[in-house]
This record gives structure tokens, sequence and C-alpha cells, in this order.
């Protein structure tokens, strides 16, 4: 009997787990859908909100400054051990791709100083900024961002192309069919 409620009470936690890293509002999940030729209809293309945060020099960093290039903005934390999983993947994609794609990570939940300690000892090259919780509450609700690690692909034009919660394989097939 104990085995049992112990049985049911870890398949739970891990189903509550899963839901919580995977989950997508249908916004997001809508961008999500690859067409035929990866190209997204323009009548169909949400924009992606434009948004300004600090960066490691303490300048400011504004979204739509990076148009012209395809964007992934990577909501992570240095608390998110998926997060931290997944920068040696998006490392190997980021300098695959550099001269096409550029990568805006988002640092959520963390003070500033655990932010810079992370993005050096994880020896991030890609552009960085600090969203403070009062930041990320509007932030997060734009982009939908319901768990770490969120990946919002933007298009050179400023649309959204793709968003992906959790660390999922097929954003990185996603960004090869885009980039062949």
């Amino acid at each position: 009997m104990k085995k049992s409620v112990l049985t049911l009470t870890l398949l739970s936690l891990t189903m509550t787990l899963l839901t919580a890293c995977g989950s997508k509002s249908a916004k997001a999940a809508a961008a999500t859908e690859p067409t035929e030729n990866t190209e997204i209809a323009e009548e169909s293309a949400e924009m992606a909100p434009d948004f300004e945060l600090p960066n490691l020099q303490g300048s400011n960093v504004k979204l739509s400054s990076l148009r012209g290039k395809y964007v992934i903005i990577d909501f992570w934390g240095s608390w998110c051990v998926w997060c931290i999983r997944g920068i040696p993947q998006m490392k190997a994609y980021y300098t695959k791709y550099k001269d096409k794609l550029e990568i805006l990570g988002v640092d959520c939940h963390d003070t500033e100083e655990r932010w810079r300690a992370a993005v050096e000892e994880n020896q991030l090259p890609w552009l960085q900024v600090y969203c403070d919780d009062a930041n990320l509450r509007s932030l997060g609700a734009l982009y939908s961002v319901q768990g770490f690690p969120t990946k919002v692909l933007v298009d050179p034009k400023g649309r959204i192309v793709k968003a992906s919660a959790g660390e999922d394989p097929t954003f990185y097939t996603f960004l090869d069919e885009i980039f062949k």
C-alpha cells in the first residue's frame, strides 16, 4: 500500500514538472508550427514585442536593434538545471550560425551578481541582458514564458517564428531547416 502511494506521488510530481517545463500558451504554440518551406506568412506572423534591458556593461539593449538577423531570445537563469544543461548545444549552434543568428540571453529570477557569475562561469559568448522580477512579470506575459528555459526565435523582420519551452531538441532541428 505504501509503495503504491509513493509510486503515485512520484508519478504525479513527474507529470507536474514535465507539464511546467514543456507547457505553451496557445499563442506560443501557434508560432511553433513550421510550414513547408519554413517561411512565415506575412499576415499570420506576430511581431515580437520590443523590450529594452541592461547588458553586462550597463548599457541598454533593445530587441529591435538586432533586426536584420534571426534572434533567439533565450529566457534562462543560473538556478535552472535545464538551462545550464542546454548551454553546450546553444554554444554549438551559436558557433555554427553566428553569421545569420544572434542570441539574446535574458536572465530571469537571479540577482545581478549571480547572473554575472553564471555568464562568466559558463563562458557565454552571446549578448546577455538582466531582467529583474518586476520586468519579468510584464515581459514574461508578452512572450508567454511559462517555464525555463523558453526560447523564442524572431526572424530578421522582427516576427516570431517559433517558441519552445524546455530544452527541446526539435528547436535545433528547426534552426537547421531554416539555415540550410
